[in-house]
């Protein structure tokens, strides 16, 4: 690129780019792997814009005028023929982007003195993002703490000696936490905040089976002769090799199993049924409901170490952050039911932003004494 990146994000900002490089700043910004480089020029347009002490008259249509092109140029270069879910991200990238410029710029035109306040309580209350950890039970009931000091969050399950019964082993990562796990076949393991998953140390007889608790993403070893088992809530989920999501916490009223690739069947209660790549099927009282309009990328955003505020209840997104941050919220009675929420940010960001983010929606505020955070009219 001729000018560096964060130049060129910063003439973004003031809506100085010319089409072309609007073009190139996006075409960039679409790549995987320049995901963490855009949260840097993010992080560092928002310093700047800190500066600005005035509204300009023409704020909105100057956001209306940038938000026009970008959905003009993501519908000029979507492609048709790329499997789903390939082709969910560059979309998706684009949207946020923009969706961080608008939220970014109005955050620091309008709630810098409220921010400052969250900033206070939250730093006082010692809050921060959630990072790699768990404790590992071994099934003589001893426990070991993990961490990523050697900068791999993985544990990767020590195989069983041959023909030896096989001992059960329990991953948990806690409220604030996450963790990778690779079991005895090779299948990888996402452990979400709050989620546990209990696994033999070697897989022996006719299945590989698990156990969690909470939210786990999987990439499943394909083994034709020795199908995949995974029991969480009110399910069991059977699989040859696959990639897909389940989310099964305790406190939410349903558990979404969501796939990305390959096929599984879904069994609870009395129903089974096989879902498609792109399909969720959502059980509750024993009862399995498929839903063929899925979000894929908000599904695993945990997983890709984000938020993405949308197509959800409001208080489900607040479970979510309470889990990743370890507070407790609270809710006002004057709280309105009907909260919409839209946007992207990081799960690095401290939560004083995120809260700000959410405040942007205009009909809440939020209140932290110590980990409690009140939500309120």
């Amino acid at each position: 690129m001729k000018e560096p990146i964060d130049t060129l994000f910063a003439k973004y900002l003031d809506d100085q780019c010319s089409s072309a490089e609007i073009k190139l700043l996006l075409e960039h910004f679409k790549l995987p792997e320049n995901k963490t480089l855009l949260k840097e020029v993010i992080l560092s347009g928002l310093e700047r814009q800190a500066e600005i002490k005035a509204i300009p008259d023409d704020l909105n249509e100057r956001i209306a005028a940038i938000h026009l092109r970008v959905n003009e140029h993501i519908q000029n270069t979507m492609v048709v023929k790329r499997p789903l879910f390939a082709r969910l991200w560059p979309r998706v990238a684009a949207v946020a982007a923009i969706l961080v410029i608008i939220s970014a710029t109005l955050f620091y035109y309008n709630g810098k003195h409220s921010f400052d306040n969250l900033e206070e309580q939250i730093a006082a209350a010692q809050i921060k993002p959630g990072r790699n950890q768990a404790i590992l039970t071994l099934a003589n009931g001893s426990k070991v703490q993990l961490s990523d000091v050697n900068g791999k969050p993985v544990y990767i399950v020590p195989e069983g000696s041959a023909g030896a019964a096989a001992t059960y082993n329990t991953i948990e990562a806690p409220a604030g936490g996450q963790w990778q796990v690779v079991l005895p076949d090779g299948t990888r393991v996402w452990l979400n905040a709050l989620s546990s998953i209990t696994f033999p140390t070697a897989f022996i007889g006719s299945e590989r089976k698990v156990k969690i608790d909470g939210e786990a993403y999987f990439e499943v070893v394909h083994n034709k002769v020795l199908p995949f088992r995974v029991e969480s809530t009110g399910q069991t989920v059977e699989v040859l090799g696959t990639k897909f999501n389940i989310m099964a916490y305790r406190d939410e009223a349903q558990t979404k199993t969501t796939l990305l690739e390959g096929a599984v069947k879904i069994a609870a209660g009395k129903q089974e049924k096989v879902l498609k790549p792109g399909e969720q099927a959502m059980v509750m009282n024993g009862g399995v409901k498929i839903e063929t309009d899925v979000d894929l990328e908000n599904v695993i955003a945990w997983k890709n170490g984000d938020f993405i505020f949308k197509g959800e209840d409001f208080k489900t997104t607040m479970r979510k952050i309470a889990r990743w941050y370890n507070v407790e919220i609270s809710y006002d009675p004057s709280v309105p039911d009907d909260i919409e929420l839209a946007g992207w940010i990081s799960r690095d960001s401290q939560l004083s932003m995120v809260l700000k983010r959410i405040e942007q929606a205009g009909k809440i505020k939020f209140n932290v004494e110590g980990r409690r955070i009140t939500v309120m009219k």
